[in-house]
């Protein structure tokens, strides 16, 4: 655990800045080395590289054996909860309530004790754990801003502490899209923004990833590299920013992703295409050129997660094969399988470690570089996010 705190001395005169500490930095001064990491099979690397959804409000061998394969067999460790399950249009897919909710965390991780359990809590519009459920409101990042400083850490306390009350210990959130598109229909129409300031959204978020890190949430900022000028909808097709977008955009994640703090959060790629990024055209989450933009050029060299690879952008474009091997290949750590698109499919997992296994054995990719991502993603679960 490393000091950041000097990142929020640098916003200290915008609307969101704040302090941030980290309670463990001691640590680094004695001297203290970690153990040789432990080898891992080619198989549980990849399992580490995946993000897995699943229907189910817990986890029963009768009900869903697939997800107790995913997690036995297959070594997955990470997935995602959600409250509406889009195949079926039905809600309460994985969540009925705060005590249902807390007991499926723990019968998820008697498989895993490191399992990355996460869902997307933003507040507002974004919100998995609603009122609905018994669960308390938070407002959207846009409302929280206007109110300043104290509303937003306010809410991000909220939020923490809830999640890991129940045993989530990641939280796809903050948003660091800047509001550059008020009638984007999935983030300035719907209030998901912070600002349309890009030094006050970098603020803002910095006080989300502080308050969720002290609870031991890891943070993932999204949609890089950038979505908020967007005046499409990923989640039904194709979305192209190329003549919308404006470099700015990507302010928050060199303040945030270049520096200390990027080393325990994640990013999210989107499904934008950007041609200003990458002439070819390809949806963000599987260009090549635009993860080099925020590894080499940006600096970030936390995890890459990919945004939902069933979403529309992706699955009109793409087979589910194609979405794999082309994430992988775009240098992407993690892969989000929400199997929460158009259809529900139970073989997913085993399905997407074919692909990946197959890359490693024509050597299309090395087995150190599946290797490397699952060790970024192992790196968050030492940071005290076992649950």
């Amino acid at each position: 655990m490393k000091q950041i705190a000097f990142i929020l001395s640098m916003m200290a005169m915008v609307a969101c800045g704040g302090h941030m500490s980290r309670a463990n930095d001691t640590i680094d001064t004695l001297g203290f080395q970690e153990p040789e990491p432990q080898r891992y099979t080619l198989e549980e690397d990849i399992g580490a590289m995946l993000l897995v959804g699943f229907r189910g409000t817990e986890v029963d061998s009768t009900v869903n054996p697939e997800i107790v394969r995913a997690l036995r067999d297959y070594h997955v460790g990470s997935v995602i909860l959600f409250d509406y399950d889009a195949p079926t249009g039905k809600r309460g897919r994985n969540i009925q309530s705060a005590s249902q909710l807390k007991r499926l965390c723990v019968q998820l991780r008697m498989y895993n004790r490191h399992l990355l359990i996460g869902i997307d809590q933003e507040g507002g519009y974004v919100s998995r754990l609603s009122p609905r459920y018994g669960f308390p409101k938070v407002l959207s990042a846009q409302r929280s801003a206007a109110l300043g400083t104290d509303s937003v850490r306010r809410q991000a306390q909220v939020t923490a502490r809830m999640l890991a009350d129940l045993g989530i210990n990641l939280n796809f959130a903050p948003v660091a899209d800047v509001n550059v598109n008020p009638a984007c229909p999935v983030i300035g129409g719907i209030e998901r923004s912070f600002s349309a300031d890009t030094a006050a959204v970098a603020s803002c978020c910095a006080v989300w990833i502080e308050e969720q890190r002290t609870k031991g949430v890891v943070s993932c900022l999204k949609h890089f590299p950038g979505h908020g000028s967007a005046r499409g909808d990923t989640h039904k097709g194709l979305v192209d920013v190329t003549d919308t977008w404006q470099r700015r955009e990507l302010a928050p994640y060199r303040t945030l992703g270049s520096s200390e703090v990027g080393e325990d959060m994640m990013v999210m790629t989107a499904h934008v295409v950007n041609r200003q990024l990458d002439p070819a055209g390809l949806p963000a989450s599987l260009s090549p050129r635009i993860t080099s933009l925020l590894r080499d050029t940006l600096g970030f060299q936390g995890v890459i997660v990919t945004d939902d690879l069933a979403m529309g952008a992706i699955v009109q474009q793409y087979s589910f094969e194609q979405a794999v091997r082309m994430a992988v290949l775009a240098g992407a750590d993690l892969l989000c399988l929400s199997n929460n698109g158009g259809t529900y499919d139970p073989n997913m997992v085993p399905r997407a470690v074919k692909v990946i296994k197959q890359m490693v054995e024509d050597g299309t990719v090395s087995e150190e570089r599946i290797r490397q991502s699952a060790l970024r993603v192992r790196s968050l679960k030492r940071d005290g996010t076992e649950g």
